[in-house]
């Protein structure tokens, strides 16, 4: 498979976990209508007050996707 690049949004605060669900919901609509191949979407808690949405998807999308959703931060995704 080729390299993954994991999008990342931030969102801090008490109201971190509900916003960052529902940007990853948003996340996977826009994947499944823009029939995005090897995607994956989802949540993760880094603290109490900081949760993230991700968006992984091929690198070959990194470019034109950065421009249209406009994500926080970016890494490469290791399957572990």
């Amino acid at each position: 498979m080729t390299e993954r690049i994991k999008l990342i949004w931030d969102f801090r605060g008490p109201n971190a976990e509900p916003i960052a669900t529902h940007h990853a919901k948003h996340l996977g609509e826009f994947a499944a209508t823009e029939n995005l191949q090897h995607s994956l979407t989802g949540v993760e808690k880094l603290s109490e007050l900081h949760h993230i949405a991700y968006l992984v998807v091929e690198k070959e999308f990194m470019n034109s996707l950065r421009e249209t959703l406009k994500p926080h931060r970016g890494q490469v995704y290791t399957d572990v």
